[in-house]
């Protein structure tokens, strides 16, 4: 029984369930997360021996109130180790999860409840169920075969040792990229060496290195991609070469030495697979998905990498020409690098489009771009409004919320913010929930979105760069995936959809980061107000279709990593010694050699397919942004930004949830089919 002062021992009864971040401490969660689970498999047994027929309501329904406590604990506790976990509660982690993952298969291999299932999705043509009702038990009986509920006993328990211990890889998977990333932080000791920063960058460099104990020198913290941001700026080629190398040598060191855990995870991963009647975990996977195999994926694929490819190469052979054309002047005569390109084409696109990036800076400061860019853009299309709230408690000072209210004044959500980066968050940016929306449970959603912005020193604004910017709005598109979810049933609302469409609705939201008319209001100079000139607005736009030969390339080549990975049967697995070796040959059969470009995300730091939801479903972003720049396109052809446009998005795709199939929500909304022609265009890439 959990103590009846333990914050999650009832739901919340703050607004909208906001969890009582103020009350809960590192000894609520474990009490909390055994207790959760207790009474969850009690309420599942209860079910799964209940003497009446089975029922829609007695067995499927019943199974969505069940665990209530185990979310409200689990909710804050995975959410917190990612974005602000110090090491009792990253020990915790690795601790409950093998115990999760054993909690459950106990609901998904219970025989008796999965026959009530089972009964049920047999007789489902006669139950008389609406369209929601009936996805939701299709859906379950999907998750029940999927977790191997209709196996034998003896491969059942296998199936439960492989669980547990996938699990456990894949937590220390993501916590020794917390620890490399945070200790191969490049510390700089002299000011000139990191010429070509810009004062707010010095200063936020300067502010690390003193809130780790390192004053009088800088520090530039490591985002979770491959390149750094900052690789644009440096002048010093041997400073760029030491930040790259900092960057791709996580993963190595022998403290957080991911090499064993990969070569674990996949094999495992294909041994599961192979139980589960499939020739591979990509295979098991994919069925699950839009994509549903792995030959579609790799002709998709495919099909964009020939142009991306090309486009590279021609890049490529420039910038060495202007390297060359320096060394003629008196410059050093060297090879393009990696760690040389983002400097170089920044360069490039200063020539061809008459700016740099730190001119642009001062245009977007962050509080105006959330307020007159990100929240505006919502206004016009939605009618929603924003009211920030102080009177709630949160997990950190800098940690923002906002309560969101509809068109016609309704409330329908908290949204919180949780911008900038620290040493106990997770690289990357990701929206996730505290509290899922569901009308069965009367809980309407509590979202956040998480950002890894370098924090300036007090008193100092926050100014982005137009990448932070389309990130900004990447990750609320998101959030109104989760805000407008008017779903019955948890299991459905929000973002429960495939991997392939969820990042639909947050690429489709960052056209909107480009909009001529939403930029001229929250581009403005930071000190003086005034708006981006029009020149200057009109050169940042026609920009950003360059260098995506590159960009293209180091996304295609992840993708195409993770479908290796993930391709293989337990036997091919390599050992850890050939780990790095695997990778380096799926890149090679990639065919998108040629140029010094490197994968997007390295193996040993790939976070979303080791550690996150993403294994083999990393090309999802492709898959999703077709349908996002279809949607664009569509919107450029109905009149842009406006209330009736954004009413027919939300009405088809971003209330639905995992309401209905997905690509009938896409089709309904389009009118047609996915055509691939304006993600070539609006990335540049037509042949």
């Amino acid at each position: 029984m959990l103590a009846a002062d333990n914050p999650f021992a009832q739901p919340s009864p703050l607004p909208y369930q906001l969890p009582p971040f103020d009350r809960i401490s590192i000894a609520a969660y474990r009490p909390a997360l055994l207790a959760g689970m207790a009474a969850q498999q009690r309420e599942a047994q209860a079910i799964a021996s209940d003497p009446r027929a089975p029922g829609f309501d007695n067995t499927v329904v019943a199974l969505e109130r069940s665990g209530r406590l185990l979310e409200r604990v689990s909710s804050v506790f995975f959410n917190l180790a990612q974005s602000d976990g110090d090491a009792a509660m990253l020990q915790l982690e690795a601790q409950m999860a093998p115990r999760l993952a054993a909690h459950r298969d106990a609901i998904h291999l219970n025989e008796a409840l999965f026959a009530r299932i089972d009964q049920l999705h047999r007789q489902r043509e006669r139950l008389g169920l609406d369209e929601e009702s009936r996805q939701l038990l299709e859906r379950y009986h999907t998750l029940f075969v999927r977790a191997g509920a209709q196996l034998p006993p003896a491969q059942q328990a296998r199936l439960r040792v492989l669980n547990r211990e996938l699990s456990a890889l894949r937590t220390q998977f993501r916590q020794n990229v917390l620890q490399a990333t945070r200790e191969r932080a490049l510390r700089v000791d002299r000011r000139e060496l990191l010429d070509g920063l810009s004062a707010q960058q010095l200063g936020a460099a300067a502010e690390a290195a003193r809130a780790r104990g390192l004053p009088g020198g800088y520090l530039i913290g490591l985002q979770n991609t491959t390149m750094q941001p900052l690789l644009a700026q440096i002048r010093d080629r041997s400073v760029r070469e030491q930040l790259y190398r900092a960057s791709i040598g996580r993963g190595r060191d022998a403290a957080a030495d991911n090499r064993p855990v990969i070569a674990q995870l996949v094999r495992l991963r294909a041994e599961r697979a192979r139980l589960l009647g499939f020739g591979s975990h990509a295979a098991y996977v994919l069925a699950d998905e839009n994509a549903r195999t792995p030959e579609a994926v790799q002709q998709m694929l495919q099909r964009i990498a020939g142009a991306a490819r090309d486009g590279a190469r021609q890049h490529c052979a420039q910038l060495q020409q202007q390297i060359d054309a320096e060394a003629a002047a008196g410059g050093a005569r060297f090879e393009l690098q990696p760690w040389d390109w983002p400097y170089y084409a920044e360069r490039s696109r200063q020539a061809h489009y008459d700016f740099d990036s730190a001119e642009v800076r001062p245009y977007f400061e962050l509080g105006r771009v959330l307020r007159d860019g990100v929240f505006e853009a919502a206004r016009r299309l939605y009618g929603l409004q924003f009211r920030q709230r102080h009177d709630l408690p949160l997990y950190r000072d800098d940690v923002q919320v906002f309560e969101v209210f509809d068109a016609d004044g309704a409330p329908l959500a908290l949204f919180l913010t949780d911008y900038y980066a620290r040493d106990d968050k997770q690289g990357g940016a990701w929206m996730s929930n505290f509290v899922n929306q569901s009308a069965l449970l009367a809980q309407p959603p509590v979202v956040v979105n998480v950002l890894n912005i370098p924090k300036p020193p007090t008193g100092e604004p926050t100014l982005l760069t137009f990448e932070e910017v389309t990130t900004l709005f990447h990750e609320f598109g998101h959030a109104l995936h989760g805000i407008f979810s008017q779903a019955r049933y948890p299991l459905l609302s929000g973002t429960n959809v495939p991997r392939d469409f969820v990042e639909y609705p947050s690429q489709f939201y960052e056209m909107w980061a480009r909009e001529p008319a939403l930029l001229a209001q929250f581009a403005r100079h930071y000190q003086s107000g005034a708006a981006l000139p029009e020149p200057l607005l009109q050169r940042v736009i026609a920009a950003q279709k360059f260098d995506q030969g590159y960009l293209t390339v180091e996304y295609l080549q992840a993708a195409l990593i993770d479908q290796a990975w993930h391709g293989i049967a337990a036997d091919e697995a390599p050992d850890a010694g050939q780990v790095e070796a695997f990778e380096a040959a799926a890149i090679a059969r990639s065919g998108l050699g040629g140029a010094p470009i490197p994968p997007r995300y390295h193996s040993l730091y790939f976070l979303h397919v080791f550690a996150d939801d993403y294994p083999a479903s990393y090309y999802a972003y492709l898959w999703s942004e077709v349908l996002a720049r279809d949607t664009g396109q569509w919107f450029q052809a109905h009149g842009g930004l406006s209330r009736a446009n954004g009413e027919r998005l939300r009405s088809h795709v971003l209330c639905r949830g995992g309401t209905r199939d997905t690509q009938v929500q896409f089709r309904d909304f389009y009118g047609g089919a996915p055509d691939i022609g304006p993600l070539l265009e609006y990335r540049g890439l037509q042949r």
